[in-house]
């Protein structure tokens, strides 16, 4: 859990992103910046320096997937195309009358919304639902995460997490106390240990060898 800009952004549960995006979240360019977060998976980096004609076409549709730029991705290696999930076309649906002729979410003097002023939007946000060791990469942690549990391959999730390897993508991933417990409960089927009705077999047959050997 991340406290005071320390330690791994938190993994969202379901209950906690409903508090967020209804009771801490005030209007429709914040919970549509965080749900393009959501989503997509994507850096608050990238998120926020999405262009308008990256996601609606010119006539105002949500476009079947959102580019992610190479320039605005971690280590520029390639641009991404993601798919827009039902979900994530309503937000933006919703959003587009607001959007901004050129970047998506704008901010001053005619550039996007900086990170930082993302970051306290969504601190504010979380104080108000009462949540804490949330950050802005709470974000692509919680999609990242979700898509590992729905056992999607992860050659298939670094498509959309644009991580140079699979190393990397595997150290965002969360593993809970719950499936740490299912896999050591896994390997009782490996147990030497008989149950009471075997144990009497076994006795029943030494009884028998020793009769008949």
């Amino acid at each position: 859990m991340k406290i005071n800009r320390h330690g791994r952004a938190k993994v969202l549960t379901q209950s906690e992103i409903q508090l967020i995006f209804n009771h801490g979240l005030d209007n429709d360019r914040d919970r549509t910046l965080f749900g393009v977060c959501l989503f997509s998976a994507c850096r608050i980096r990238e998120c926020c320096t999405l262009l308008t004609q990256d996601i609606y076409t010119p006539k105002g549709n949500v476009r079947p997937r959102l580019i992610i730029r190479k320039a605005n991705t971690k280590g520029k290696l390639a641009t991404r195309s993601i798919p827009v999930i039902e979900d994530l076309r309503q937000i933006l649906s919703n959003y587009y009358p607001l959007a901004g002729d050129d970047y998506l979410f704008p901010g001053r003097c005619d550039r996007h919304i900086s990170e930082d002023s993302a970051a306290r939007i969504l601190r504010t946000a979380c104080k108000q639902a009462g949540i804490i060791g949330v950050s802005t990469h709470s974000f692509r942690r919680t999609g990242l995460t979700q898509m590992s549990n729905a056992r999607i391959p992860l050659r298939v999730i670094q498509e959309i997490s644009g991580h140079r390897n699979l190393e990397q993508l595997q150290r965002y991933l969360e593993v809970t106390d719950e499936q740490v417990l299912g896999a050591a409960a896994s390997l009782a089927m490996l147990s030497p240990v008989a149950s009471n009705g075997v144990e009497m077999d076994i006795d029943k047959k030494l009884e028998i060898d020793a009769h008949y050997p």
